[in-house]
Order: C-alpha cells, then structure tokens, then sequence
C-alpha cells in the first residue's frame, strides 16, 4: 500500500499550525511528558535550526491544557487536561540586536503582550520587575505555579560575539532579567531554557543552581531532530527514489550520549528539492568560526577525532571561547565515543556528524588558507576530474600549485605552518570538501594510516612526510613495510599506495610517488 504525502514543515516552529494542517508530525511528547513529571528548572542546549523552538512551543501548549491539539499523540490520555497553568513564553529568536536599548524594547513589547492577555497591567517601569511581578501575580491568580519557557535565551550575545564589549554588555543585561527566576522560585511549577551554546552558570544564571543541563544526557538526545525509526515510518512516503544508505551517510549522526538524530531542516530540504545538498550548513555559518579556526592553526583532521573533556565543551563565554566548546555547541562536532578513565572523570571523542558537516567545513577553511574561494573551488573541481581518471601526475601538479598559491602572510601568522601536520590538514581539506569517503589515522596490525580514501570504486593510501625531517622516498616505503593495504584487500578494489613528501623551505610537494598494491 502507498502512503499519501503530506506538507513538509520546513521552518515551522508552531505546534498549532503542525498539528491543524496536514503536516508530518514525529511525536515528541514522550519526553515531553517525561520532563513534565518534574517541577523543575531545565536547561537545553541545541545547534540551530533543530527544532528547539518547536520543542517549546508544543511544552507551552500543554502546560495551557490547549487538549485539541494533541489528540491522538503518546501524551494526550496521561494528561489532566482540567488543569490549566499559567505560561509565559520569552522568545529572543526574531532579528538581530545590537544596542542595549533594543534588548529593553524587546522585553518590554513580549511583556507587555503577556500583561494584556492575563488582563493584568503593569506596575512597575523597568523589564526585571515586571518580570518578578508578572509571575507572582499570576501564581495568585491562578492558585497553582507558573511555567516560564525561555527560547533562544543566548541569540543575543552570539549575535553581537565579535564585538566583545556588546556582547558583554547584552550579557549583563540578560543575566539581571534571568536572576529573577531564582527570586520567584515558589511561584513557579516548571522552567525550560533553550539556546545554541551552554554559557557558564556564573555569567548567566548566577545562584540558579538548580538548573538541570539535559543537554548531554542519554535520554534526552533525540529530544529534538529526527531518528531512523522516525524516518522509516513517519517520513515513509518521501524515501521513494532515495538512496537510504545516502541519506544516513550526508545527515545523520548528530549525538548527545543516546540515539543519533538528523538535523530536520536538512531532511525536509532533501525531501522537497530530491537533491543531496548542505542545506542546514548553508543557513548561516558564523564567519567568525572558519575565522577562529584558520588565526589558531587548528589542525583539520584533528576535527575528525577531537578527544575533549566535559569541562572544555561547557566552557564558553564571551571572553572565553575554545574552538572544542564552539564546535561541538553549533553543531560542527558531536560526540561520537564517551569513556570513563577513572572514577568521575570522563573524555569525550568528538567528530564530524555526517558527509555535509565534514564536507563544507573544510570548504570553508580552504577559502581561509587562500584568500581567494574562487581559486579553492577551481582547485577542488580539478582534483576531483584527476581522481575520475587516476591522473596521479596531475596529481602531484595540482598541489604544488595550490601550496604555491598561499600567500606567504598566512605561512608566517599560522602556529602550525611549517609542520607535517599543516601540510596534512591542507591535502586532508581538499579531499573532505569534496565530501569524498575518507578515513584518518586508521589503525592496522602494524600501525596508522595517515589519510585512506575510497572513491570511484578505488581505494587510496597516503603517508605523508617532511623531507627536512626524514630522507626522501620515506613516505611511500612506510606504506610498503608495514603492508597497510592488506587491511582493504578483502574489499576487492584497487589498491594505490601513494606517498607524499613536502618540503618546508620549499612549502610544496616535492615527492608524490605511487605505486598499485
């Protein structure tokens, strides 16, 4: 039997429109009614474009009892709808601000519509009182605790992140609006707090400690974003005509300690366009990213298998941003491998979600390491018609041409130019961004392999060298003596053995040898 399709929501974000119209819905009450269970103060930390406001908006539906909407949904028969909570919904998602003043005015408009739908007028001139009078005013009037669902609560530091004393300013001025939550703590029945990044409790919830982060943890990982099972039933009629397999491969793999999920903007673009594309990732990547990364020398294929630590990843504020925390809290990088070393203290393995992620990001450096994008993509195009006919001559020529093409400021400001490792990060860059099959430091019987690569129905091994630190014809001889293709024969493909060797006085390739395992 063939399912009928219904409308796609893509940039959706209000539970009545979804469930009034024939939308696909995957239902998330389950653990909304998890979280209701507790009258508590909880924290969610999600990249963009995942469905948090969403999330918020059907927790604010239920909290006002609006039963219709749930009919037929996991939560709708475990409900009183009798009861009705008060709820006020705090949303800093719409535009961009930058002046103090247009913080105040936003507070002071949602506010206001607030006061006018409870028919209680305001009583005192300034946002934080308000606020404060706002709730306890509404736990009388209601005789039960209040909700207070905050959206985006961090949109307008991040907005304003280059601009250190903006930030710090917009900072200040939301940490005196958020205190009041703690002020008003017996008023209150339930408090959910969303946004992209996980700024320290003290900069911004300071004495709040009772804040629960459900940001990582198991149980809350698919909490927004869809599954497998979700794409196997509920989006069952959109997968005609669809490599499965492919789908999984280019989105899938956004992690929080439990189940994977897929970014659902980048599933509903694929399902109304039929194009494998990087939707989410061309919604707005913050230039300041690729930036940071480029100034500091992050070594790309580090980015691959990050080992982090809890402490690094919930460590960012305006004046303390680690690349680690700023990845892996936009949805650069997520958690692929959780251990325990020793009691209490654990490590985390971070990667690339998926091929779009692994992909574009390295895209975007290459442009950082030529000051010229169009020069980068002719570049990437050429490598990828030497790869269709094994041109390993136009191989070798085409990287010594793009390591000539740097300009020399960038070898002299870059803290790792000049490494074997830069020159990897480079080779490795322009693989990825073509969104090729690639593998990095896989491990043998008898060692690592620096880069492998599976293409065209081939398979490619590279070691790579530094001439000033080794004697010529090292690299491919590495690759022989320790019979690292032995490990792909069973896979029946082609086999190449090939060995680059750079030169630091040189920056370029000076030895590319090849040979057919």
């Amino acid at each position: 039997m063939t399912l009928a399709r219904r409308k796609l929501p893509i940039g959706i974000q209000t539970f009545a429109k979804i469930r009034g119209d024939d939308y696909y819905y995957v239902d998330k009450t389950p653990l909304a009614w998890r979280l209701a269970q507790e009258s508590g103060y909880f924290f969610l930390s999600r990249p963009r474009r995942f469905g948090k406001s969403l999330f918020l908006d059907t927790l604010r539906a239920l909290f006002a009892g609006e039963e219709a909407l749930f009919g037929g949904l996991y939560i709708h028969d475990l409900w009183d709808w009798s009861v009705r909570y008060p709820v006020i919904y705090i949303s800093f998602g719409g535009g961009v601000l930058k002046q103090v003043q247009e913080l105040e005015r936003v507070l002071h408009q949602q506010l206001d519509e607030h006061e006018r739908h409870y028919a209680l007028p305001a009583r005192y001139p300034d946002n934080r009182s308000r606020f404060r009078d706002l709730i306890i005013r509404l736990h009388d009037q209601y005789s039960r605790g209040v909700v207070v669902l905050i959206d985006e609560y961090d949109k307008l530091i991040l907005d304003n992140i280059t601009e250190s004393a903006m930030a710090q300013a917009m900072r200040e001025g939301l940490k005196d609006f958020y205190s009041v939550i703690k002020d008003v703590d017996a008023c209150l029945r339930f408090v959910f707090i969303t946004g992209v990044s996980k700024f320290s409790k003290v900069s911004l919830f300071s004495g709040l400690n009772n804040l629960n982060d459900i940001s990582i943890e198991a149980t809350y990982s698919a909490i927004c974003g869809y599954t497998d099972r979700d794409v196997d039933t509920v989006f069952v009629p959109e997968l005609q005509g669809l490599d499965r397999g492919e789908i999984r491969d280019w989105y899938n793999g956004y992690n929080w300690l439990g189940e994977s999920v897929y970014n659902p903007f980048d599933l509903l673009l694929l399902f109304q366009k039929r194009t494998f594309h990087p939707w989410w990732f061309e919604t707005g990547t913050p230039t300041f990213l690729i930036n940071l990364l480029g100034q500091r020398g992050f070594f790309t294929p580090d980015l691959a298998a990050l080992r982090s630590g809890l402490e690094l990843l919930g460590t960012f504020d305006v004046d303390q941003i680690t690349p680690e925390a700023l990845l892996f809290q936009t949805g650069y990088l997520t958690i692929h491998k959780a251990e325990e070393l020793m009691r209490g203290y654990w490590v985390y393995t971070l990667g690339y979600p998926n091929r779009e992620v692994e992909s574009r990001l390295n895209a975007s450096l290459l442009s950082v390491y030529t000051d010229d994008p169009s020069k980068s993509f002719a570049h990437r195009l050429r490598l990828y018609e030497l790869l269709l006919v094994n041109d390993f001559a136009g191989l070798k020529a085409l990287f010594q041409a793009f390591y000539a093409s740097i300009p020399y400021h960038w070898y002299a400001n870059n803290p790792i130019a000049g490494y074997e490792g830069y020159y990897a990060s480079v080779f490795y860059s322009h693989f990825a961004a073509l969104g090729l099959d690639i593998r990095l430091e896989d491990a043998t019987q008898r060692g690592r392999i620096d880069m492998a690569v599976k293409f065209n129905r081939r398979i490619y091994l590279f070691e790579f060298k530094v001439v000033e630190l080794l004697p010529e014809g090292r690299a491919l001889q590495q690759l022989k003596d320790k019979a690292y293709a032995d490990k792909y024969r069973a896979e029946g493909m082609p086999i190449h053995l090939i060995g680059v060797e750079f030169s630091r006085e040189g920056r370029s390739v000076v030895g590319f040898e090849v040979e057919q395992a």
